[in-house]
């Protein structure tokens, strides 16, 4: 599976751009903020039907225009798919494949996977739990949609729930059925997410494990852990025993939306002690890690983008990232890279075919 054209209309800085790809590695090149990483999020929507870096549509329109258009056709074992996304301010956004629009974005998630290395990746490590249960949930929803169902349909509920919490200290309501009656609905939903994240972590670590060692081998020992309340206790339980709590409160406090993961650096927090680069180091294998695990459930190679990945990165430990990615075992890959020169020479030092593209100010040559 890979991107074979992209076409954008007033998407960012960029006024209209028409582009066509390699199958294989695709190179953006050009100084800060002339729009390569706009390029990659453009890829992203088309695939995931949102912006990796701003989560409100309209904001992804080019300024003083009414509207964004992002097209883009795929070949998959010889099968095309079109598809397109229009946005519009004060209107819905529009998904459609070859030309049928969506009647739910949700039933898009997974058809194309990807992912996606940027330097915004650090907020997994340095901001709270919700950065990393989003990313947990990016990459269980890209291979299986009743998990997606899921989690969309427990945020419903905990949304409501927390409603009729708020409710009840404006004296609007008093009855505790309601609770159960929303606490027995969440149950098969949490079950389910925390056996899928359970799964998925314990089946991730050893592949993580493999990567950071191949690009930084050294003495060095990662690891990661699924922290859930789940883990000690059972749902039921666990909801009745935080009763009185989430009534002071105002919020349920308990539930697999309050579950973490811990990263860890030689058995230490990662935040605490890791230093930049091995920071970095850490995420862009943590990334390669889930490519695998999306790659093995879906049978399907993903798109790869890495955005600036390879800034403060020394020159080893690029060609051993390059070396990775441009193996048989990957797909298409799209790079964003500020060294024209230095992207040519290590590419053609792995003898592997790319295209690449000159970036300046929402201009490709």
């Amino acid at each position: 599976m890979y991107l074979q054209t992209l076409s954008l209309v007033n998407f960012k800085n960029f006024e209209a751009a028409e582009l066509s790809f390699a199958p294989g590695i695709n190179c953006f090149v050009g100084n800060n903020g002339v729009g390569k990483t706009n390029l990659l999020d453009a890829i992203h929507y088309l695939c995931l039907c949102k912006s990796y870096f701003n989560p409100v549509d309209t904001q992804n329109i080019r300024h003083d225009q009414e509207f964004a258009v992002i097209q883009g056709a795929f070949s998959n074992e010889g099968k095309a798919d079109e598809i397109y996304c229009a946005i519009h301010h004060n209107r819905n956004k529009i998904f459609k494949r070859n030309k049928k629009e969506y009647d739910r974005l949700a039933n898009h998630i997974g058809l194309f996977p990807l992912v996606m290395i940027s330097p915004e990746d650090v907020s997994l490590i340095l901001e709270g739990s919700e950065e990393r249960r989003k990313f947990l949930n990016s990459v269980i929803a890209q291979y299986d949609k009743t998990y997606l169902e899921d989690v969309i349909n427990y945020n419903k509920l905990l949304a409501q729930r927390n409603k009729l919490l708020k409710d009840f200290a404006m004296g609007k309501s008093s009855g505790e059925d309601m609770l159960t009656i929303y606490d027995d609905q969440m149950l098969p939903l949490a079950e389910r997410i925390f056996r899928q994240r359970t799964e998925y972590t314990m089946r991730m670590i050893p592949i993580f494990q493999k990567y950071y060692h191949s690009i930084a081998p050294g003495l060095e020992e990662v690891d990661m852990q699924y922290h859930s309340q789940l883990n000690d206790c059972d749902y039921t339980t666990l909801m009745r025993n935080a009763r009185e709590k989430d009534r002071i409160m105002q919020y349920t406090t308990q539930g697999i939306h309050k579950d973490d993961i811990g990263l860890r650096l030689n058995g230490y927090p990662l935040k605490k002690t890791g230093s930049q680069g091995q920071q970095k180091t850490f995420l862009v294998t943590l990334k390669l890690a889930m490519f695998d695990f999306i790659k093995e459930m879906t049978r399907c190679k993903p798109i790869l983008l890495l955005d600036d990945v390879f800034d403060k990165f020394d020159e080893t430990r690029v060609r051993q990232i390059i070396r990775l990615v441009s193996d048989e075992h990957f797909g298409q890959i799209f790079i964003s890279h500020t060294d024209e020169a230095r992207m040519h020479k290590i590419l053609e030092e792995m003898q592997t075919d790319y295209k690449l593209f000159r970036v300046n100010n929402g201009k490709i040559d």
